[in-house]
């Protein structure tokens, strides 16, 4: 496509981000853009633009061919991807904001630009506002590129924010965040981790060119955080965020995960208040550079759309250059976290798994202690998610080897010291 050529779309959803790419279109007439169809469920249900607009006929879209773009901003993954897959087959370009089923179809989305050579675009998908994906692909090279950690959920920061700053219990947080409209009325995605995990899933392969299943990453949420856990942090110096982190190890492969953490009040995403998202990318020379913005809403989300939709006008491709023209990164789990643990039960909490134990607090109710484990130890287990334990990562949790602590401490046992 050339910047002359007129974008005529197929919009697939009229809900918050639909309806907000709409109205944002209609202030835009610089981008030559129209939606020409609406494809929507339910035909009968009131909408704030003209009715000969919608239809509940998907090939009305796919099938038409003065429909040059397909724009998709539905919930129900496997029917994304068939409308991925079957406008791709028809020679239209697709932008997305389904970071579900980009998760679960990513092999099958790479391989359809490969086949058909057009762009699919999904900054959406990862931070709303926040144009992460455009900037993994076109500034840092894989070789640079040291580590990313973001908070890419706002519900779950929402909550969090609330817990700390307005003493709230998890419970009233959540309640406050679905009558505000950050967290649904089913919340289970966000607070237990799965939106986060399913953006991780395709930004690590922007960032190191991994294509995984979210399965393979070790992840939870924040629904076993307790106030006893934030009282503890507060004391510390810290605030809990729900963190995604990636780490280049010095072995070159890379330690990804999604997981709770303590930030101290001085990092960046400390900052990241309420439903906002953050991101922090590390890189060999330009040390830390960070990354701001709303992470969810009819807007913001709506902007990230009409930036994709105006980069197909310069026919403008994600290239997947640390996938396809460099060594791709590789997934390990043999590296070990620092992690604050709080239990009701000791008999909870296999204590007997951790290399060593550097804290430990006995309370009435609850205790906790901070420790060394074996990453692989959480793949193989699943203690650290039961409801009666809260599992924290500690600040610069990643240890890649306990060789020398443990070189030091056989020279201590020989010298007879311990």
């Amino acid at each position: 496509m050339s910047t002359d050529k007129k974008l005529v779309i197929g919009l697939f959803g009229f809900g918050v981000v639909g309806e907000g790419l709409y109205k944002v279109l209609k202030q835009t007439p610089s981008l030559k853009a129209e939606i020409r169809r609406v494809c929507i469920k339910h035909a009968g249900k009131k909408r704030n633009a003209p009715a000969e607009l919608f239809t509940t006929e998907k090939d009305d879209l796919l099938f038409n061919k003065d429909i040059n773009v397909i724009v998709e901003v539905i919930d129900d993954a496997d029917a994304a991807f068939d409308i991925v897959h079957t406008a791709f087959k028809n020679g239209k370009a697709v932008v997305s904001a389904s970071k579900k089923m980009i998760a679960e179809h990513l092999p099958e989305i790479l391989a359809l630009q490969k086949e058909t050579g057009l762009p699919f675009l999904c900054e959406a998908a990862a931070c709303a506002s926040i144009p992460v994906i455009r900037n993994l692909e076109e500034y840092y090279d894989n070789d640079l590129l040291h580590g990313i950690k973001a908070i890419v959920n706002g519900s779950t920061n929402f909550i969090l924010t609330k817990m700390f700053e307005d003493k709230l219990d998890y419970t009233e947080a959540l309640l406050l965040a679905q009558q505000l409209g950050f967290a649904e009325s089913n919340p289970a995605l966000d607070v237990e981790g799965y939106d986060a995990l399913n953006k991780w899933t395709f930004l690590l392969t922007h960032a190191y060119g991994i294509v995984t299943k979210s399965e393979n990453i070790v992840f939870t949420g924040i629904q076993n955080i307790q106030g006893s856990d934030a009282a503890v942090a507060k004391e510390k110096g810290f605030d809990i965020k729900l963190v995604a982190q990636a780490q280049k190890l010095k072995s070159g492969k890379v330690a990804a995960f999604v997981l709770p953490q303590f930030v101290p009040h001085d990092d960046h995403l400390s900052f990241v208040k309420n439903e906002y998202n953050g991101v922090v990318i590390e890189s060999g020379f330009a040390d830390k550079q960070f990354f701001y913005g709303k992470g969810a809403g009819s807007f913001p989300t709506a902007s990230a759309v009409l930036s994709d939709i105006s980069a197909l006008r310069y026919d403008y491709h994600y290239e997947y250059k640390k996938l396809y023209y460099h060594t791709p990164g590789e997934l390990t789990n043999d590296f070990y976290v620092k992690a604050y643990v709080s239990f009701n039960q000791l008999t909870d909490v296999p204590k007997e798994e951790f290399e060593w134990i550097e804290e430990w607090h006995g309370g009435q109710e609850r205790s906790y202690f901070v420790g060394v484990i074996h990453f692989n130890k959480l793949v193989n287990d699943k203690w650290w998610k039961q409801h009666s334990v809260s599992f924290i990562l500690t600040p610069e949790p990643v240890i890649e080897s306990i060789e020398i602590r443990n070189l030091k401490k056989r020279s201590l046992e020989l010298a007879g010291i311990i």
